[in-house]
């Protein structure tokens, strides 16, 4: 009897469900140590790099043509807009060097410029419509990209400039369909530029032209159109300014008078055109001598005054003489096989500290004259000045 209670144990069915030992299949470790593509650790590296700085390029030119369009919309000097220009274009190309040049009204002379990276405290950019790359540009209204300018014929190096040129890439700034001024960058690296960075150049122009031009527009209304310096207009409220800067910072203050010296005779032997190109001779010779920060301006006929901020009166005074002996130490050339020695007097005079800026520049042109009645060709100081701050 006790064989048919045998099928009970027969209760074997149910370890089937063991046959899940079968579970090589659902192993799928290889699927879960395929995680190397899961692994994302290069991922994760390329995250670090980032943060490094290295993948942040590809932000960068955004950020950079935000900010410089932020700082254009203050409607800043024309000098402080181009400056910012440059310094942009250093941010956003393989460059050591950045400059922009702006045209005048005839868009033949050179009206404002700027330069950022090497050479930027050298000597102020000269402009010759058709000479060199950049008045190639301007004549030719067409963008360039030169690999090396060494073997270029349309290149001509400056002396003195201050840094070394190989490759060079420079853009037309167009406003009204005219061309006003140039923008270029350079390397000391020979085919340092290629075609990313000349769109990004032109695209740099375009962003920058249309605040630059009102920058342009607003400093020829009060721009000499012969000699480029500020006009009278200008005089009074920037003068005022100077003095106010000077009375809150504590800093001295002075400004020269210069006179051409026997002027009449030019326009009497050579003519008139001959006595603007020795007006606009002579005030390129200044600006190449004096601070980007000292206010050049033309009075009337050939007069002009230079305020110097932060100038004490022996300092001003040895600007002074810088002059003067520049100019009476070479001809001026005024083409055409025509030369002049021409000289100048000059009266240099220090705010005291408390005067009417009107006082101080009655002294200023006293001095010009004792300089002038004392034979020409040299520099006067006016008595007092910083010896009345003490």
């Amino acid at each position: 009897m006790s064989s048919p209670r045998t099928p009970p144990t027969v209760k074997r069915p149910r370890a089937a469900p063991k046959v899940a030992k079968a579970k090589p299949q659902a192993k799928a470790k290889p699927h879960a140590k395929a995680k190397p593509q899961a692994k994302a650790k290069p991922h994760a590296k390329a995250k670090s790099a980032k943060a490094a700085g290295a993948p942040k390029r590809s932000n960068e030119p955004l950020v950079v043509l935000l900010e410089l369009t932020r700082v254009l919309a203050d409607d800043k000097p024309v000098e402080a807009a181009l400056s910012a220009v440059t310094d942009a274009a250093l941010r956003l190309l393989p460059a050591d060097h950045a400059s922009v040049r702006l045209l005048d009204a005839s868009r033949a002379e050179l009206l404002s410029g700027a330069r950022s990276g090497a050479g930027a405290g050298k000597r102020p950019m000269s402009f010759r419509k058709g000479r060199g790359v950049i008045g190639w540009v301007v004549e030719q209204r067409k963008p360039i990209r030169i690999d090396d300018v060494r073997r270029d014929a349309r290149f001509v190096e400056q002396t003195g400039q201050g840094f070394n040129v190989v490759a060079l890439i420079a853009e037309p700034l167009w406003s009204a369909g005219e061309v006003i001024g140039v923008i270029s960058a350079s390397s000391p690296v020979a085919a340092a530029f290629g075609e990313a960075d000349q769109l990004m150049l032109r695209l740099l122009a375009n962003c920058s032209t249309p605040p630059v031009e009102r920058a342009r527009l607003r400093r020829l209304a009060l721009t000499d159109d012969l000699t480029l310096a500020y006009n009278q207009r200008y005089l009074s409220p920037r003068y005022n300014e100077e003095i106010e800067r000077a009375r809150r910072s504590g800093q001295p203050l002075s400004v020269l008078m210069l006179d051409l010296d026997h002027f009449k005779r030019v326009n009497d032997t050579h003519g008139h055109e001959a006595g603007d190109v020795t007006l606009r001779l002579f005030a390129d010779r200044v600006r190449s001598l004096v601070r980007r920060v000292d206010i050049f301006i033309r009075r009337g006929g050939e007069e002009f005054l230079l305020v110097m901020p932060a100038t004490s009166a022996a300092q001003a005074r040895a600007t002074a003489e810088r002059i003067r002996q520049s100019l009476a130490g070479a001809d001026l050339d005024l083409g055409g096989a025509v030369r002049v020695r021409q000289t100048v007097s000059i009266g240099v005079a220090t705010w005291d500290g408390s005067e009417a800026p009107e006082r101080l520049l009655r002294r200023v042109d006293a001095a010009m004259y004792d300089a002038k009645t004392a034979g020409r060709d040299r520099v006067v100081t006016s008595p007092g000045g910083e010896r009345a701050r003490d």
